[in-house]
């Protein structure tokens, strides 16, 4: 092929010859090795760079959690420990519903007997005088559980933080943690049981006072005004609990005064209210609702055969003292099972959401991390990682919080 100017394409001689057929290769001679295929790529280097999730050595990701997480940890906590927490918890329903039945069962009794054997002219001093003994007596249940739920909670808390960096502790190990804390915990719980007493006689107060100075009209604004003033107390006793409801966390973990740990939880809960009152709402409905659902069919239940047993109404009757006791004692049962369940929950809860505060605000996730690797290279003397809380560096150099959120 030319052209005009008389150039020619290399090797271009002859025209190009379409649709012919090559002649057959002839295939190598006998005893010649055979030619080897061209090598592939073969495998890629491990890539450096790239994202791996992060650890994972207990309970939950060392990480900021989901409000989806800290509920599914939180019913975790007492199924991957449950002898020592759903045990204990369980053990300490029962004792305080045993000494409930036999302080207050005794009080009544000898109550009922006194205005049984009063005279006439004494048996309205009498009478108010037993109900002041049964209503008395009823304070002896309500501080033990006041003192047991306070021990509880602190000693639930500790063992979900145990779980996050991947251990499980007896009830000796962590009764050696609480040491020292425990009245710590006591004396909040009293103070916060002082303060829900005192908000409502202030609201019976109210109420009171417009009934007795007022007629009519003045009733009804009585009436009102301790509504108005019962939800008022409401609300501010809601928000209360919530800003301080990680006081427990602190005092067992960080170990810091009372004083120090309410102005610690207030710290930490500002900026995630509605988060924080979220989880603890919902746990507590959930664990009321559950109580409720395990303790109605059992109470029909009974409720139904102590009439069959009694068609005629005869409440003394032997049968049906009998069946009526069975059915008390299993829903009691059954009631302290729940709740004993739920006592885990709700401490695991409040837990999870201080550490998930920790680790948005301060990185404790990184601290968490480096107690769990020099743990995995044989390093036993540690510090806790959760007793001095990281300091939060301001410096544009510091890790952002925004991935946190």
């Amino acid at each position: 092929m030319t052209d005009p100017n008389g150039w020619a394409a290399p090797g271009g001689g002859d025209e190009p010859r379409w649709g012919e057929r090559l002649p057959p290769v002839a295939p190598p001679p006998a005893g010649a090795p055979s030619p080897r295929p061209a090598p592939g790529p073969g495998p890629l280097p491990p890539h450096q760079g790239g994202w791996a999730p992060p650890p994972k050595p207990g309970l939950v990701p060392l990480r900021p959690l989901t409000f989806g997480e800290i509920l599914g940890a939180a019913f975790q906590v007492f199924r991957r420990n449950p002898r020592t927490t759903f045990g204990t918890s369980l053990l300490a329903q029962v004792v305080i519903a045993v000494v409930t039945a036999v302080v207050v069962g005794a009080a009544t009794f000898a109550a009922l007997g006194r205005i049984d054997s009063a005279r006439e002219s004494d048996l309205e001093t009498v009478t108010a005088g037993a109900v002041a003994v049964i209503l008395l007596s009823a304070l002896v249940p309500a501080a033990l559980s006041i003192v047991v739920g306070s021990v509880l909670q602190g000693l639930f808390v500790l063992e979900t933080s145990r779980q996050i960096v991947g251990e499980r502790l007896r009830l000796g190990g962590l009764l050696t943690l609480a040491r020292g804390r425990i009245g710590a915990l006591i004396g909040w719980s009293a103070l916060v049981a002082l303060a829900s007493a005192v908000a409502l006689g202030v609201v019976v107060g109210v109420v009171a006072l417009g009934v007795s100075i007022g007629s009519g009209p003045s009733i009804a604004v009585g009436i009102i005004a301790g509504l108005l003033a019962g939800l008022g107390a409401t609300a501010l006793g809601v928000w209360l609990s919530v800003q301080l409801c990680l006081v427990p966390s602190v005092l067992l973990l960080e170990r810091t005064t009372l004083r120090a740990a309410v102005a610690r939880s207030w710290t930490l809960v500002r900026g995630s209210f509605w988060r924080t009152f979220g989880v603890v709402a919902l746990v507590l409905v959930m664990v009321q609702v559950a109580a409720q659902v395990v303790a109605t069919p059992f109470s029909i239940l009974f409720a139904l055969l102590g009439g069959a047993f009694a068609p005629t109404g005869d409440t003394l009757d032997p049968t049906s003292l009998v069946v009526t006791g069975v059915g008390y004692l299993v829903t009691i049962l059954a009631t302290s099972v729940v709740t004993a369940i739920g006592a885990v929950v709700q401490s695991a809860s409040t837990g999870l959401v201080y550490v998930d505060r920790r680790i948005r605000l301060e990185g404790l996730d990184l601290e968490l991390v480096r107690f769990v690797e020099r743990r995995g290279d044989g390093v036993t003397d540690q510090p806790d990682p959760y007793r001095t809380p990281a300091r939060h560096d301001p410096s544009p150099d510091a890790r952002p919080e925004a991935p946190h959120r």
